[in-house]
């Protein structure tokens, strides 16, 4: 077959995606084998595929094919989560540029447009996954809101109200002005952000020109104002006690009150106290019996009960009221300030604290079996230090607010009746069977129930992803279920540890019993070459999809893992696309030279000249496969994919290769031909997971093979223990060869030139060993032992050994091979001078582990027989 010059990747991941999916590789059903099993976190509906889309799914990928190379049954599940906050946006979004406002609709309506969009844009995210090569049951794609999720949500709500575990409760909350709805905490991003502290004087009742001055951040809620608070051990205001003082403006009376929650040392020491914007504001109102005013409508402008302003955005309104206030003749001072901000996570405005009627979850109870469970290493973290974020949250654990006002996500299974009274049900004919039970009269003359408005925070649905994917709702005692949960690894982000790990794990032992998962890979965030995490909004993010259509997905799968330690960030740069590409020409160049010997094979022909070549070769593959399944185990994929790398590109490609390659139209050893291709399929073999379309391809040419020979299905070799000494001969035999290169380069040897090389050694059996290649590989024409220095000769030693180098006598620079000798003497003494001060530091002696002690031990008397070789060869000079 003709073969192209470069990889055409286009081609081949279209080819191979579609044989693995249609062959049913990626489809999994209970049997004999032990299960391997990963749930995607599930991308929001409204997703397209980013770099840290890249990285995730790229390492559960990883970790599913090689896992099915192992001989387990994988089983990896799709999905997308319904995301009700940026969905209704959008679907908010495509109305109005329909010309249609949501507000105008019934409810039933919207959802109709927003199961529209869902049906057009919701799949775009899963059909890009597939790009990138990812080995998905797509059987079992699911979605947070199909019809059997969305009852498993309701069963969940039903089931923790009955324990008294979710109860409804006017609470201080986060409010997005934007979506206009409730946040969890765990929902709010806080920056240092720089802003300004108004300094602003308040008249003290029954003194026209006496004041108190508060310091605040926030000057337009000054209007919500219902005290203000000092310490009680603050001299400056002891003689305030039972005083009041009048908000700026609107001139309402407030009282003055003492608690020791003030820091004396914060602004002038007085702080005004607005219980509706603020909880620890709320919390001292609470505790002092002061009323609320609440100045904020849903959208962020003023309300009625401001009396000023009404109508008018806040942030608009904190500027014209410090117009106003000085013009009053009420503003001190300002002065620039450094705080704390709270962003949505979703729309990315400022949020406000908000008093607010919602549903919320208990946590108490829950949290003990999830926290126990990691603490105690039955579900394990990698990288580990995420234990200690985890204990934290979860030690310090609120109640989860989650009633969301939107009108897209599983409606909250409550109803009411004209008397306020409540039913929670699990549909809404058992809400009227409650509700004909519990006020027959009443039911009788008012029949009509009304259904709570509000929507369930998406993680609400979200944390019971490992077991409804697997049908816990309808059949808790399902084949599935039982065979495929507890799931074997979770890889996520750190930053949803909180909204979605730690959930899950709830849930897990909640309704199952059972941990959800047994191990947690964190990845990194993906930043530019500045550290910036990648978004949109600083245009830094590359068009994923582009660079696998310019690039291939192996190459770009490559870049995002090779630099990608465990939990910590990566700085992507297109470099490491680069060199993915060039990795996979390099392998492709490579089968392009072995499939050439084809019809050069020769039966007869002995494998003698380079039987250590094969041995050697397969001595490293052995080495690096014992390595790699560590190495995998550990979660250090970028570790490992740097391994392979180097024992593809330089083992394999710079030395073996150039071995055991026959001369110009020369033949070649049948056996050796068969060998060369058994090690390439392993080292293909040990790549696939990593890189899957160019593996695949190259495994295909190599033996024409067929399509159902497949090397995604191929099962790892049980290797044995590689020879030590042979590995140790091999590092030699590339030491001896670069030497011997450097020497007649720059002693202006040409490669026809040919040398005699003579030997001053006691290792003859390995010299003998390696003489074919070595003398091939230096352009020898004869090899010799000696035991006596050669004169007219090139010395140089390696190891411990003495080697001479016999060429024309022009071109031997005496000088200059003494003065490299010299230079190779300062740098070896320095060596063995910091060796010996690690072997003179107790503490290094003590801690060390002793075969890194018997290491240094060796270095160091390899270095003084090498030193005690060089001063005698330099005697001779």
């Amino acid at each position: 077959m003709e073969l192209s010059k470069n990889f055409q990747h286009n081609e081949a991941e279209l080819k191979w995606y579609a044989h693995w999916n249609e062959s049913g590789y990626f489809k999994s059903i209970p049997d004999e084998r032990p299960p391997y099993t990963i749930v995607i976190p599930p991308p929001n509906v409204t997703g397209v595929l980013h770099m840290g889309h890249a990285l995730n799914n790229t390492v559960q990928d990883i970790l599913i094919r090689r896992a099915k190379m192992l001989g387990y049954n994988t089983c990896w599940v799709p999905g997308t989560d319904h995301a009700s906050i940026a969905t209704e946006a959008k679907v908010v979004q495509m109305l109005r540029e329909r010309g249609i406002d949501k507000k105008a609709m019934p409810r039933e309506e919207f959802l109709k447009y927003a199961w529209e969009w869902k049906e057009k844009y919701g799949g775009i995210i899963l059909k890009q996954l597939e790009k990138l090569g990812c080995a998905l049951d797509w059987d079992r794609t699911a979605f947070t809101m199909d019809e059997d999720y969305y009852a498993a949500v309701i069963r969940v709500f039903n089931e923790l109200y009955a324990k008294g575990l979710i109860y409804r409760g006017v609470k201080m909350i986060n409010w997005d002005p934007k979506a206009k709805t409730a946040l969890s905490d765990e929902e709010v991003i806080h920056r240092q952000t720089n802003s300004k502290l108004y300094y602003v004087r308040y008249r003290l009742d029954g003194d026209a020109e006496e004041y108190i001055t508060v310091a605040t951040v926030r000057p337009e809620t000054i209007l919500g104002d219902t005290g203000v608070c000092v310490h009680p051990d603050d001299e400056r205001y002891a003689h305030l006690k039972g005083r009041y003082c009048f908000v700026p403006l609107i001139n309402r009376r407030v009282p003055v009150i003492f608690d020791e929650y003030i820091d004396k040392e914060f602004g002038t020491g007085a702080l005004k106290i607005t219980p509706a914007h603020d909880i620890n504001d709320y919390n001292l109102g609470l505790k002092h019996g002061l009323p609320v005013v609440d100045t904020l409508n849903e959208d962020g402008t003023m309300s009625e009960a401001a009396q000023l302003y009404v109508g008018q955005d806040r942030f608009v309104v904190r500027k014209k009221i410090v117009e106003d206030l000085k013009a009053a003749g009420n503003l001190v001072k300002e002065e620039e300030y450094s705080n704390q901000v709270g962003f949505s996570e979703r729309t990315d405005v400022v949020i406000e604290p908000r008093l607010s009627m919602q549903w919320w979850c208990n946590m108490q109870e829950m949290v003990k079996p999830a926290l126990a469970a990691v603490v105690d290493d039955e579900i394990e973290f990698h990288p580990a230090k995420f234990k200690n974020t985890y204990k934290h949250w979860m030690g310090t654990i609120r109640d989860w607010c989650i009633s969301r006002q939107l009108w897209w996500g599983q409606r909250i299974p409550a109803w009411y009746d004209l008397e306020g009274g409540l039913y929670v049900a699990i549909n809404s004919e058992e809400a009227h069977k409650q509700y004909q039970d519990k006020k027959p009269e009443l039911a009788a003359k008012h029949p009509a129930l009304r259904q709570d408005d509000d929507v369930l925070d998406t993680w609400f649905s979200s944390w019971l992803w490992p077991m409804e994917v697997f049908g816990w709702n309808k059949d808790a005692d399902n084949k599935d279920l039982k065979y495929y949960y507890p799931t074997n690894t979770l890889v996520t982000a750190p930053e949803i540890i909180f909204f979605w790990v730690a959930r899950m794990i709830m849930a897990g032992y909640e309704f199952m019993g059972q941990k959800p998962f047994s191990k947690v890979y964190f990845t990194g965030i993906v930043r530019d070459k500045l550290g910036r995490k990648m978004s949109k909004s600083l245009g830094n993010s590359p068009d994923l999809l582009k660079m696998i259509e310019d690039n291939g997905a192996d190459a770009v799968r490559f870049s995002v893992v090779i630099t990608s330690p465990a939990g910590n960030d990566l700085l992507f740069d297109d470099a490491q696309l680069e060199q993915g590409r060039n990795f996979c020409n390099k392998m492709w160049n490579a089968m392009k030279l072995v499939k050439g010997w084809e019809g050069r094979c020769d039966e007869g022909l002995e494998d003698g000249q380079v039987k250590f070549a094969l041995d050697w070769m397969d001595a490293r593959l052995a080495q690096v496969s014992e390595e790699l399944a560590e190495m995998i185990k550990d979660f250090r994929l970028s570790e490992g994919l740097k391994t392979i790398y180097s024992l593809i590109w330089n083992d394999f490609c710079s030395w073996y290769l150039e071995w055991v390659k026959p001369g110009m139209d020369q033949p070649v050893s049948k056996h050796v031909y068969d060998r060369t291709l058994n090690i390439f399929e392993q080292l293909l073999q040990l790549l696939h997971p990593y890189l899957p379309f160019i593996t695949e391809d190259i495994y295909h040419i190599l033996r024409d093979r067929n399509e159902g020979d497949d090397l995604i299905n191929l099962q790892l070799p049980v290797l044995h223990s590689p020879d030590p000494i042979i590995l140790r001969d091999g590092i030699i035999l590339q030491e001896l060869i670069t030497a011997i290169r450097d020497t007649r380069n720059k002693n202006q040897l040409k490669p026809k030139d040919t040398i005699k090389l003579w030997i001053d050694t006691t290792h003859h059996a390995f010299y003998e060993s390696v003489q074919d290649i070595l003398r091939r590989q230096v352009n020898a024409a004869e090899m010799g032992f000696t035991t006596e220095p050669r004169q007219g000769t090139i010395s140089i030693v390696v190891q411990t050994d003495k080697l001479y180098i016999e060429a024309a006598a022009a071109t031997i620079d005496l000088e200059a091979q003494k003065k490299q000798m010299e230079k190779d003497l300062v740098y070896l003494k320095g060596f063995l001078a910091s060796i010996d001060k690690k072997l003179g530091n107790e503490r290094f002696v003590q801690n060390a582990k002793p075969d890194v002690i018997e290491n240094e031990r060796k270095k160091y008397a390899d270095g003084l027989a090498k030193i005690k070789t060089l001063e005698e060869s330099l005697e001779l000079l």
